[in-house]
């Protein structure tokens, strides 16, 4: 067994709480986001809570291919209950020591689990650990949506992971100085959930995951990490976007009214947070004076005030008018004013090492592009096929591989198997490859899209490619400069591979942040910056996009 999968195998087991309504459309995609984890000792409940179209059908389809890890559950007579009840059904029949949630529209990165774990495991005294969540809008493809994704980065107050005895977490979502997380970003111990008794099934869809996050927060210590964990789907079916104004507000009255109940039944006298109750309720009954006090607070609630000011300014305004409105008001929240950077080492016309710091000790983008391997290393098994050489075939897929081979565009690698060019190997035979490893090749490849179609080709159904592209990286000056051709992003890939790989499966990351970036650009190696900075992600700063894409297995 590959050493790393060894190591996971002796790891606690992670039961993943998946419920569902009527997701025929993005059950199957978070479903498969769940199989691709690197993390591997884990379950999947998945909870039908009255589903009337294809996505019960789609669960079971699951859970007979994979009877040993995931399991179909749902209400006695199919019956809807709502949010809350269907993840207690699940919380009744999870084994695991840890909790996880994914909603069935939303997906996971490849390596959540195996971080939330390593989270829980470094946290002992922690119940609950979140982390941050992408906004994910993008997923559409349209021109409009293909820049709105947002993250939330509050771990704290000042950006760094913090651990948070009771009530400090809760005080912090009720000041609005934190944002309340996606379900999909929170992990909870087992022992902790029984303790607090599971959701509130009187919260069926609006403010459960509040009930739920402040009982935890009561009860127990929680720890916040800064790391990116989940893609929280937007879209015009979801429960909080269907929401109106009205029924929100009722919502809300019923979860503050919940709160003061339950605060006094477990005589919980915290003064902090009875005032934070006290002007919640007073902003639930002067909405219009709400609004104002947000123009006074900084953090999330300023700059939500901000975007919403900016919004009214150029639909009113002249659009130069406007523009230096934006600019003054931008000003006022930069933590640098204009004119007091120092640059330092960095105040230089050339890289700090013009081999993109390969001479310094390994470059930044590499330790994504292996970090991903290694994530998806049982993904390399079989007959696997690699670009330019071997070494990831064997560095990963071990005792796995039973064929490897390596393509080369030239004649005189000693280690080729196949040469040609994929944009052109019809030579090569279709349906050959479990896997294909292609990293950092493609913007070498004019007419990438025959690359795309021949890797779709030589794979066998259900195979799975492997692929990374440079996002921002400076180019070379080796043997490959003169046909380095394209830099790719996350949204660029994505539609990409939706044409290349028909009725597959794909999940498209970028990795990076400007620290990154800069220190990628300028030549720095990865070893010179922190892993806490290297592992930041920043949906900006492109540094490297990954792909893993299973072609469609044949139908039975």
């Amino acid at each position: 067994m590959h050493q790393l999968s060894q190591i996971q195998a002796n790891r606690p087991l992670v039961s993943v709480i998946m419920i569902f309504l009527n997701e025929e459309r993005f059950i199957s995609e978070a479903i498969e986001s769940v199989l691709a984890q690197s993390y591997r000792n884990w379950e999947l409940l998945l909870v039908d809570d009255g589903s009337t179209d294809r996505s019960a059908e789609i669960a079971r389809e699951y859970a007979t291919r994979c009877p040993d890890r995931i399991r179909y559950l749902s209400h006695p007579d199919g019956d809807n209950r709502g949010m809350s009840a269907a993840r207690n059904l699940g919380l009744g029949h999870a084994r695991g020591d840890f909790v996880a949630f994914l909603d069935a529209d939303d997906e996971w990165y490849a390596y959540t689990l195996a971080r939330q774990v390593a989270a829980m495991e470094a946290h002992p005294e922690a119940g609950l650990i979140h982390g941050a969540t992408e906004y994910w809008f993008s997923w559409t493809g349209a021109p409009d949506d293909l820049y709105a994704d947002y993250v939330d980065f509050y771990a704290g107050a000042d950006g760094i992971d913090h651990l948070y005895p009771p009530p400090e977490l809760l005080i912090r979502f009720l000041s609005d100085s934190m944002s309340l997380p996606g379900m999909g970003s929170v992990v909870v111990r087992r022992e902790l959930l029984e303790d607090i008794g599971g959701f509130d099934e009187r919260f069926r869809g609006l403010y459960e995951d509040q009930v739920f996050l402040s009982k935890a927060a009561l009860a127990a210590p929680a720890y916040v990490s800064h790391e990116l964990w989940a893609r929280y789907r937007q879209h015009g079916g979801s429960a909080c976007r269907n929401a109106d104004t009205r029924r929100e507000r009722q919502m809300r009255e019923a979860y503050l009214r919940w709160l003061i109940a339950y605060l006094r039944k477990h005589k919980i006298e915290d003064e902090r947070l009875w005032q934070l109750l006290r002007e919640r309720w007073s902003d639930l009954q002067h909405p219009h004076r709400a609004r104002l006090k947000l123009l006074r607070k900084p953090g999330r609630a300023k700059h939500a005030a901000r975007r919403r000011l900016e919004t009214v300014a150029g639909a009113v305004l002249p659009e130069r008018v406007a523009g230096s409105l934006r600019r003054a008001a931008a000003g006022s929240f930069l933590s640098v004013p204009p004119g007091t950077v120092r640059f330092g080492d960095l105040r230089r016309l050339a890289p700090l090492d013009p081999g993109f710091g390969y001479n310094r000790g390994g470059p930044v983008d590499r330790y994504y592009i292996e970090r991903f391997l290694e994530w998806h290393a049982d993904d390399i098994r079989g007959r696997v096929l690699e670009i330019g050489e071997r070494t990831y075939t064997c560095r990963y897929g071990g005792e796995r591989v039973q064929v490897s081979d390596v393509l080369h565009v030239h004649e005189g690698n000693p280690e080729a198997t196949i040469v040609g060019d994929l944009a052109t190997a019809d030579h090569i035979p279709s349906d050959t490859f479990d896997c294909v490893i292609i990293t950092q090749t493609l913007h070498l490849i004019y007419d990438f899209h025959a690359a795309l179609a021949t890797i779709h080709r030589i794979l066998k159904p259900g195979g799975v490619m492997l692929a990374t592209v440079p996002g921002t990286s400076q180019s070379s000056r080796d043997e490959w400069a003169g046909i380095w051709y394209w830099s790719f992003t996350k949204h660029s890939m994505r539609r990409l591979i939706a044409d290349a790989f028909p009725n597959g499966v794909a999940q498209v990351e970028s990795y990076g942040n400007v620290l990154a970036a800069a220190a990628f650009l300028y030549g720095v190696a990865a070893w010179e910056l922190t892993q806490e900075e290297r592992d930041f992600r920043d949906p900006q700063y492109e540094v490297v996009v990954t792909v893993r894409a299973r072609k469609a297995p044949v139908a039975p």
